[in-house]
């Protein structure tokens, strides 16, 4: 927002939350349209616009949301251009009691609600870029892969099931989630497993099925587990 000085008799810009490098959008599917909109534009154009000027974000930038479930009060779908802009989207559920337990043991041990101002960082800003360079670069994938990759996408899209599928993103998340995941294993190179391993969290969301089939208990989850099941796995592909 610009807020007045009048010492200086102008406006100065006074930058909000979305001007950092990771941002947590608690709740996301109770903001207002308005809020909806301009988070859409950070996340897809890294920029934001204030009264018509538009400033850029800076690297790296990116985006954790929490949603409750839909049937809660007060809470609206997020559409479908929004959704898409989300690379994965992981379902927690509830916690079973091993892990209840844990974080009863963390509450004693912080003897504090918000542990937040205590959090180390455990990588510099430097190093998180170089590694994200070093997965854009080095991580190879192979020709079959990416035919794997697209006759996924295209199997899900084409579902008789779906009324809306994955765009192109979805395939795309699949590309840079699955390089990702190979440099974390210690790989220079992506293997049909990556890929398996991360399909429904990067699909599952993009998918509208037809009422008639959600109305019988059939899931987004379903429809991309079943075409993994389907769709020959590559058994022949380079590794770098």
């Amino acid at each position: 927002v610009r807020v007045w000085k009048p010492n200086l008799g102008t406006f100065e810009l006074v930058k909000g939350p979305i001007f950092t490098n990771i941002l947590l959008a608690d709740e996301i599917n109770r903001a207002p349209p308005k809020t909806q909109a301009a988070l859409l534009e950070a996340m897809e154009e890294r920029q934001v616009t204030i009264e018509g000027e538009t400033l850029k974000l800076k690297e790296p930038f990116f985006v954790i949301a929490t949603q409750n479930p839909i049937e809660y009060e007060g809470t609206y779908p997020l559409p479908e251009a929004q959704l898409d802009r989300f690379a994965l989207r992981l379902s927690t559920g509830y916690p079973s009691r091993e892990v209840m337990i844990e974080i009863l043991k963390s509450r004693l041990k912080w003897q504090k609600d918000d542990p937040t101002p205590d959090i180390k960082p455990v990588v510099t800003k430097e190093d998180f870029l170089k590694m994200q360079w070093t997965v854009e670069t080095n991580i190879y994938i192979d020709d079959a892969i990416l035919d794997y990759i697209a006759e996924i996408v295209e199997t899900v899209h084409n579902d008789p099931r779906v009324e809306a599928g994955p765009s192109p993103r979805g395939g795309l998340t699949l590309l840079k989630v699955s390089k990702a995941l190979a440099f974390i294993y210690g790989r220079d190179y992506v293997i049909p497993d990556d890929i398996k391993f991360i399909a429904i969290d990067a699909l599952a969301h993009r998918v509208i099925l037809k009422t008639e089939y959600a109305l019988e208990g059939v899931t987004p989850e379903d429809v991309v587990r079943e075409v993994l099941e389907k769709v020959s796995v590559p058994t022949e592909f380079k590794r770098g």
